[in-house]
């Protein structure tokens, strides 16, 4: 059940690429702003690795300030006017799902917006322990997400923990992975696989999780 539902998530935010922009953020120039606050709050530096980076919004902070970015998503569609919104030299685009992805690169950080609610609770572990492989010693992996206590926006599949129903504009629906972050939760399950992580909330404007976690 799970690869079925993760080949419908891929194949939903591949047919969402067009529309994502409009429908996740709206209005566009005070995401921006919202997104490059969040950033400098985070710090990044050195080498990043950007998981899952849509559209590129987030991208296009993270390349002011880090030394270089690489960018991947599993989603060419996305990749491609991630590619047309960011053009700095310092900027590496690649299609690739991280469970799969091979590279012999060590990064300083590692970045991802509102992906680990995409992750499969069956794969929690893989991810981190991927992500730890990927860290250069003293890195760091910097997060944002959405908290419970909004869940509710969401139609959740009966009898299936974990999965929604999204339709697109055209009327099409498609099942997706989404766990809420609860920060509790999710606190000791970092801990439990070994990493110290400090989480805080943003404010009003977006109801997201920050999360700053380093493996021990």
């Amino acid at each position: 059940m799970t690869d079925d539902v993760l080949a419908s998530q891929l194949d939903y935010y591949r047919r969402r690429a067009a529309e994502y922009d409009a429908t996740a953020y709206g209005d566009l120039e005070a995401a921006r702003a919202r997104i490059e606050r969040i950033v400098g709050d985070f710090a990044p530096s050195g080498a990043v690795l950007e998981v899952a980076c849509g559209t590129g919004m987030w991208t296009q902070a993270l390349a002011g300030a880090a030394e270089t970015v690489t960018a991947l998503d599993a989603a060419p569609e996305t990749i491609a006017i991630a590619r047309e919104r960011v053009r700095a030299d310092n900027v590496t685009f690649e299609v690739a799902d991280v469970f799969s992805w091979a590279t012999t690169a060590r990064f300083d950080v590692i970045f991802f917006s509102a992906w680990l609610s995409h992750v499969p609770a069956e794969r929690f572990g893989e991810f981190w322990r991927i992500l730890r492989g990927l860290l250069a010693e003293g890195g760091r992996a910097l997060f944002v997400d959405e908290p419970a206590e909004i869940r509710d926006k969401e139609t959740y599949v009966p009898g299936a923990d974990g999965i929604v129903e999204r339709r697109l504009n055209d009327g099409s629906t498609y099942r997706i992975v989404k766990n809420f972050i609860d920060p509790e939760r999710l606190e000791q399950q970092l801990r439990d696989l070994g990493w110290t992580v400090r989480l805080r909330r943003d404010p009003a404007e977006w109801v997201w999780i920050c999360g700053d976690a380093m493996p021990r």
